[in-house]
């Protein structure tokens, strides 16, 4: 499992414990918990307490996000397991710019298939997938998801300049 993997991974054990007991409990004392029970060797702690620190700066604006596109879905009917994957995700998608669009939902449907239901895998990527091209259609373009020779060019012209 790669670092950012099982970064994910502890963020979303977290995220699951301090929404199942209805966010009255301090989730960073959670995630340090977490983290030293199930990835004391981890390199990645800071990229863990950023997904939870992102959510929580931004959980108006993720969950708004999942009920807007999982309409058929109010946010305390879906699974606990699906409702946090779909956070980091939407997280992910709309806040961490340094993460490619499609690393972001690839890594949440993979945490989806691992933790979640039967068809946990195939309901967050129909959310999530939403979500990205809501941003595409709004002409929200992440330089991460921009391709390596695109990229390329942009520094050679900004270079000439």
């Amino acid at each position: 499992m790669s670092n950012r993997h099982l970064a994910r991974a502890v963020a979303l054990q977290s995220l699951y414990e301090w929404d199942f007991y209805g966010g009255t409990r301090d989730v960073f004392a959670i995630l340090e918990r977490n983290l030293e029970e199930f990835a004391s060797k981890l390199e990645e702690k800071d990229f863990t307490r950023n997904i939870v620190k992102g959510f929580l700066e931004h959980q108006e604006i993720i969950d708004n996000s999942i009920r807007r596109f999982a309409p058929d879905w109010p946010l305390e009917k879906i699974t606990t397991v699906d409702r946090n994957v779909l956070r980091i995700g939407t997280y992910e998608l709309l806040f961490n710019f340094d993460i490619p669009s499609k690393v972001a939902i690839n890594e949440a449907i993979e945490l989806a298939k691992t933790f979640g239901g039967e068809s946990s895998g195939k309901f967050v990527n129909g959310v999530l997938g939403a979500v990205y091209r809501d941003q595409l259609a709004q002409g929200v373009t992440k330089e991460s998801d921009k391709p390596k020779e695109e990229k390329k060019e942009e520094k050679t012209v900004m270079s000439n300049v």
